[in-house]
């Protein structure tokens, strides 16, 4: 479980820089350049993600039940996960689904980790969803207290919002029915 949580420290502590000091990262963007500091987020991140991959996979072989979740709960965490590789996609595809969603990330990470919560109850399962979920919660209403930065963005079309959608789709499917047991090594549906 320690690598687990050290991951989720140094992942989720990278992306909360903004949150608990949004003047700090502008400094050390200033110090370090754009370049240098985006280097050294993306692999930090990188190895966050590493160890919480790794982390993850160890404490599921000593599983510890925090809690029981009925079966129908699996139903309903698939209907949550329906919408997220839609929103994750619309994050990059500036449309009407990216205006009114504004943060479609934040609700695809809280999407995601609500249904895994609901769906699975181990004491990994709570510490993994439960910290991604949190840490979305934090940054939506951080984000709300911020001055928004200028992202480059491709120019806004109702066409993205059918590429989001249709393509998010598509890969959500693929995740049920193959994607999700190569990658997690568990099915999302019992066959």
């Amino acid at each position: 479980m320690g690598v687990l949580i050290l991951g989720l420290v140094l992942f989720l502590g990278v992306h909360s820089l903004s949150i608990v000091a949004s003047g700090g990262r502008d400094r050390l963007v200033a110090r370090l350049g754009e370049q240098p500091f985006k280097g050294l987020y993306s692999l930090a991140s990188l190895v966050g993600l590493i160890l919480i991959i790794w982390g993850y996979g160890l404490a599921r072989q000593e599983p510890v039940v925090v809690y029981l979740p009925p079966a129908w709960l699996r139903h309903l965490a698939l209907l949550l996960l329906l919408p997220v590789f839609p929103l994750l996609l619309a994050t990059y595809l500036p449309g009407r689904i990216q205006r009114a969603a504004k943060h479609p990330t934040l609700i695809a990470v809280k999407l995601w980790a609500l249904a895994h919560l609901l769906a699975n109850g181990m004491l990994a399962d709570v510490v993994l969803f439960g910290a991604f979920l949190a840490w979305a919660v934090a940054e939506r209403i951080s984000l709300k207290r911020r001055t928004p930065r200028a992202v480059p963005a491709l120019p806004a079309s109702p066409r993205n919002d059918l590429i989001a959608v249709v393509g998010g789709l598509l890969v959500y499917g693929a995740f049920v029915v193959w994607l999700h047991r190569v990658l997690i090594g568990v099915p999302p549906v019992a066959m």
